[in-house]
């Protein structure tokens, strides 16, 4: 990687190290915040689906604000509102105000990854991709994981320390966006493909998507509630938390070359098989057991893993014009995914207990298991045509860095053997 492409992505990185760092503890610490407040599960769940509300609303719409006033102008417009946000919610407790600001924050938190993902589009060409995808993911988990770790000093710094601590991340975020070298990205508007068209081109890709929207929603911000529910202590939740982000980070990328080698929806069904099997433990295990964190892991790599090899599976089937659309699509289906994810599973909990978490988990990854050998046994095997590319679901634009030169050209061969296949006598399309 040259210095030229390392000036250009430090910016960016720099940024989306800092401001993840931020989110990642306030996500958790909202959540914690609300239930030694004594709210009611289903209202938790209500404050955290506004989050990704704001997240799916945001997404449809920066591209446009973006474009009429700049990266730099529109990360530092962001990141502000982001900050007043999160001082807010620390200066004034009401559960519907905070509803509010969690929408404002997702709202912004989008605009914030719109800029940082174009930028990096920007820095290089298809064949370097891969490799700032690669720092991309990095920077994103790993600051995830500090983030969840910083929750065991929010107990000793107080009532509003913590919130403080937080709107400084986010403002900090902006230092690496002013004042190294300015670039000036184009952000292109792409109308992504329609829902519709989608689940009859890619049944099992649509239906991976929003579980795993679903799942990981729940993650992010019912699983705090469980273990805040299970008498953990905060520093402990953080650890937990942060073996969950881990195992997401670490699993990826290996479950993702298996995939490249067998059907991807054999793969999907057995990471739906593993998230079934790890939430059915997580329910008969003690709830001091050492095991859980081990568990947590897992159980945090299968359920992250789902949504990349979910877009890879769809990519393998779509023409190389159609990629960006298709991937912006599933994405907008991941974010429907994630904004009633706690709508459905908090009232869940609100009657069952903590473990109805495990048991919303467990129920989805079963009626995931069943669709996709339904649609395994209604369509012939597919051999993957592109190798995979991790992926995490944010914004519009992580969809055109995720489509390389490789990406392009396993559509291209695709086409090029479905094309062959049409012209083949039947005699020899049985061979």
């Amino acid at each position: 990687m040259s210095a030229q492409v390392i000036a250009m992505i430090l910016a960016p990185l720099l940024g989306l190290f800092i401001v993840s760092i931020g989110n990642g503890f306030l996500s958790s610490l909202t959540t914690l915040r609300l239930d030694s407040a004594g709210v009611s599960e289903t209202m938790i769940g209500i404050v955290s689906s506004s989050y990704f509300i704001g997240l799916t609303v945001g997404a449809i719409y920066h591209d446009r604000l973006i474009a009429r006033i700049g990266h730099i102008r529109a990360y530092s417009s962001f990141a502000s509102l982001i900050t007043v946000s999160v001082l807010l919610q620390g200066m004034y407790f009401d559960v519907w105000f905070w509803l509010s600001l969690r929408f404002l924050y997702g709202w912004a938190a989008i605009g914030i990854y719109l800029v940082i993902e174009s930028w990096l589009l920007l820095a290089a060409d298809q064949k370097m991709r891969g490799r700032i995808l690669a720092l991309y993911m990095i920077a994103l988990y790993g600051s995830g994981m500090l983030g969840q770790l910083a929750l065991g000093t929010a107990d000793a710094m107080g009532a509003v320390i913590p919130f403080m601590a937080a709107a400084i991340l986010i403002s900090l975020s902006v230092l690496p966006i002013v004042i190294l070298p300015r670039v000036t990205p184009v952000v292109e508007r792409v109308e992504a493909l329609n829902p519709l068209d989608l689940l009859r081109m890619t049944p099992s890709g649509v239906i991976g998507c929003f579980g795993s929207g679903i799942a990981i929603a729940a993650v992010y911000s019912l699983f705090p509630l469980y273990l805040q529910r299970a008498g953990l202590e905060t520093s402990e939740i953080g650890t937990m938390m942060a073996s969950v982000i881990f195992g997401a980070m670490v699993l990826q990328y290996p479950v993702g070359r298996w995939s490249d080698r067998r059907d991807r929806r054999i793969v999907l069904i057995t990471l739906s098989v593993a998230c079934a099997l790890l939430s059915a433990l997580v329910i008969t295990l003690p709830q001091n057991s050492p095991l859980l964190i081990v568990v947590f892991f897992l159980l945090g790599g299968a359920i992250f893993a789902i949504y990349p090899v979910a877009v890879s599976f769809a990519a393998d089937s779509t023409s190389s014009d159609a990629l960006v659309r298709m991937i912006q699509g599933l994405l907008l289906i991941n974010s429907v995914g994630c904004a009633i994810s706690p709508l459905i599973i908090s009232p869940v909990m609100a009657l069952m207990g903590p473990l109805g978490l495990f048991w919303s988990l467990g129920l989805l990854n079963v009626l995931m298991i069943a669709f996709f050998m339904w649609r395994r046994g209604a369509r012939p095997e597919s051999t993957p045509a592109a190798p995979f590319a991790p992926a995490t679901p944010y914004s519009p634009i992580g969809a055109e860095l995720r489509v390389t030169d490789e990406l392009i050209q396993g559509a291209v061969e695709n086409e090029k053997n479905d094309a062959v296949h049409v012209v083949l006598p039947e005699s020899e399309q049985d061979t």
